[in-house]
């Protein structure tokens, strides 16, 4: 049966525009979970410094969502929003040269550098019963304050958790491990 003429192009065109509108939704909630072109970066240098890929992936989610030229408002950069201030302590530790920060945009320095500080930051905290949270911290805020909020956690990350004196990171904190355990943790 057809239409009559005067509905049928409101009516494909809200159609289209309907499927458009759901294409463009499933595309971008699938976003996170599909491959990207840095995958084998990621893949390489997570395996060289002991840390889960995936965790890797979700980091890279919550502080970039893969934008390999995004600059943060403290002097973050890259993929990782790594700072100047870790690079340095990544060139001190293994004999480099400090990269610059428009050094840091290139995604496998990037991705090279900061995956050396969180798994530096993992192995700090792999005493704990669950490192995860107490090394995300550190990531975001540094190793003082993460140091500073465990001191009387008594080995209970729920205390650390309450004990994290800034909001911004108990939200970063909680985004990356909820990416991380969708990644298939």
């Amino acid at each position: 049966m057809a239409l009559p003429l005067h509905i049928r192009p409101m009516a494909v065109a809200g159609w289209l525009l309907g499927i458009l509108l759901l294409a463009a939704t499933g595309a971008a909630a699938l976003a996170g979970f599909a491959r990207h072109v840095y995958d084998p970066v990621i893949d390489e240098w997570a395996r060289a410094r002991q840390v889960d890929p995936l965790l890797v992936r979700a980091l890279i989610w919550r502080e970039s969502r893969f934008h390999r030229a995004r600059l943060g408002s403290r002097g973050e950069a890259g993929l990782m929003q790594v700072t100047e201030q870790a690079a340095r302590d990544w060139a001190d530790a293994l004999g480099h040269a400090p990269p610059s920060r428009a050094d840091l945009l290139q995604p496998e320095l990037n991705i090279r550098v900061g995956t050396w500080y969180l798994g530096r930051a993992l192995r700090h905290w792999r005493a704990k019963s669950n490192p995860l949270p107490y090394a995300l911290a550190e990531y975001n805020a540094g190793r003082a304050a993460a140091q500073r909020w465990a001191a009387g956690d008594r080995g209970d990350p729920n205390a650390f958790w309450h004990a994290i004196g800034y909001p911004g990171t108990r939200r970063y904190v909680q985004a990356v491990l909820t990416r991380y355990r969708r990644l298939g943790r």
